[in-house]
């Protein structure tokens, strides 16, 4: 897949918002250059609905979409791929049911989760937790260096979540990242827009060889 993809990657969060997918577009609108969306409390019928929508405004976009550990509603609603957890689905059996054409992450957290995703056909890693979050209650932090050493055990590229925000980003420079995915510095803020265009060039910066 095109790196250039990850620089900011956006990561649906409904706590913050009464309408997700008016705010996903303002994220593309910003700069956000691709899209997860993530839902842990939502049904089946009302997530597959919901992805549809989301979707389809990322298409119009050109920014390629996601969805968080559900292959059948990746499927369903046209997503681009998915993205799985060491807990979810396996990489090379989510390849299996979505075929060549479709990507997939995965989280890793170390240098060996992070290889055993790459030989099953992982296409990015997300690793983290970069910072301490309120996102994940039981994420570690992995911090600068353990990023540098996932990114450094792996060809594919690697993109840093968990606690970022435009204040700690610049920390991240120089690691080789693709780019850094976020949640609460993108949806929790009260003009997601303005939020994605402060984000994005401190994003290129960071994803700079």
């Amino acid at each position: 897949m095109d790196k250039n993809a990850l620089t900011l990657y956006a990561v649906t969060d409904r706590a913050w918002t009464d309408d997700l997918c008016r705010d996903v577009e303002a994220a593309i609108r910003g700069g956000a250059t691709f899209v997860q969306i993530r839902e842990k409390e939502l049904g089946c019928d009302e997530f597959l609905a919901e992805a549809k929508r989301i979707v389809a405004i990322c298409r119009a976009h050109g920014v390629p979409c996601v969805i968080n550990d559900n292959v059948d509603v990746a499927i369903a609603s046209g997503a681009d791929g998915v993205h799985v957890g060491q807990e979810d689905l396996e990489a090379g059996l989510a390849r299996e049911r979505l075929g060549p054409g479709k990507i997939i992450g995965v989280s890793a957290h170390n240098e060996e989760e992070a290889r055993r995703a790459e030989a099953a056909g992982a296409d990015y890693i997300g690793s983290g937790a970069a910072f301490a979050t309120s996102t994940k209650e039981n994420a570690s932090p992995i911090g600068p260096e353990g990023l540098r050493s996932v990114v450094e055990a792996v060809d594919i590229p690697v993109v840093a979540i968990g606690g970022i925000t435009r204040e700690n980003i610049s920390e991240l420079d120089g690691l080789g990242l693709a780019g850094v995915a976020v949640v609460s510095a993108l949806f929790a803020q009260p003009d997601v827009e303005a939020a994605a265009r402060e984000l994005l060039p401190l994003c290129e910066k960071l994803a700079e060889k």
